[in-house]
């Protein structure tokens, strides 16, 4: 008898045991597994992280320009520029600011004046349609940790006047001008808030180019 009483004891104590060693491994469990609340706080700054973007239009061209000026910000841009471009001048036809939120897509379109400087009196008085879209911009950080942003799917494409006769219709009307299609379609990276040359397209048989810099930086608002 002792011993039965000794051994149901005995068996009572381990399960006893090992219900609480079942209990602290499934704690333990939980508290490795479950999300700490810093880290779901770093988790939604994170997803409400915002960019701005900055696309820039510089249009190359040989013809003289009334204002040759550009932004303090592309200087690096126009040194790249005049020492691999044939152009004597550069002019900024447009700069387009807007906010993204991260990871976010950014699509956009717009009428605009001739980007071009020698486009002939018919296409001065004739706008160009352009349209502007990233499929998504997004954070990123390079092989040293540096800061990055990539651009997927990052499209550009307008649809400018050019002149295609010399002189007018016979009826005295207006210059015939046709609108030719252009653009640009490519994914890029570049570290943050520094500006990069994302392509040059050639537009009309003046041999005027435009120039496509983007640039995009975390807000701070």
């Amino acid at each position: 008898m002792k011993n039965r009483k000794f051994l149901s004891a005995l068996l009572l104590a381990l399960c006893a045991a090992l219900c609480l060693m079942a209990g602290t491994a499934n704690a333990q469990t939980e508290d490795t597994t479950s999300p700490k609340p810093d880290a779901r706080q770093a988790e939604t700054k994170e997803d409400e992280t915002n960019l701005e973007t900055q696309l820039y239009l510089i249009v190359g061209t040989n013809q003289d320009v009334a204002d040759a000026k550009l932004p303090s910000a592309l200087d690096p841009i126009l040194r790249e520029l005049r020492a691999s471009l044939p152009f004597k001048n550069y002019r900024l036809a447009a700069t387009l600011i807007n906010r993204v939120k991260n990871e976010g897509r950014l699509d956009l379109s717009w009428i605009g004046g001739p980007l071009t400087v020698a486009a002939g009196p018919a296409s001065a008085n004739n706008p160009s349609f352009s349209n502007f879209n990233v499929r998504q911009v997004r954070l990123a950080r390079g092989n040293n940790g540096q800061p990055m942003v990539q651009m997927q799917g990052f499209n550009f494409g307008a649809r400018v006047p050019i002149q295609v006769a010399a002189t007018t219709a016979a009826n005295g009307g207006p210059f015939p001008i046709n609108y030719e299609r252009t653009g640009v379609a490519t994914d890029i990276s570049m570290r943050e808030g520094e500006p990069v040359i994302v392509g040059t397209l050639n537009i009309g048989p003046s041999g005027d180019a435009i120039i496509l810099v983007v640039s995009a930086k975390r807000t701070t608002k």
